[in-house]
């Protein structure tokens, strides 16, 4: 149900941004959503379609670029998808565990058109 309040937010930017540049409808919204941001594009996308019914927004295309969790080695410094089960570093001659980053928690609106 969170993701009423990202739509919505989606939908208060892009009805600002048209009303600010004198454009009579939104066509695309690009976002990026981390994986582990616990956000679902289709719910995102479903709650968005209902509220911008009957808006300059109605049929505004949101296109999502999905980014993937990353660790970081404790040992070498590497950034690293985790694999199941493991925390392991897939560097080169390391063997480190990884600790969590932000990456792959991102909520953003990278462009409106």
């Amino acid at each position: 149900m969170h993701e009423h309040h990202y739509a919505l937010q989606i939908f208060q930017a892009a009805e600002k941004y048209a009303q600010e540049s004198g454009s009579d409808c939104v066509s695309e919204i690009k976002l990026t959503l981390g994986k582990d941001s616990g956000l679902s594009p289709e719910n995102i996308s479903l709650y968005f379609e209902t509220i911008s019914e009957g808006s300059i927004c109605e049929g505004a295309k949101l296109t999502f670029n999905l980014v993937t969790p990353l660790l970081r080695c404790k040992s070498c410094g590497k950034l690293f998808e985790r694999k199941p089960f493991s925390f392991t570093c897939d560097g080169e001659n390391c063997a480190g565990e990884g600790e969590p980053t932000e990456i792959g928690e991102e909520f953003s609106i990278d462009s409106i058109r």
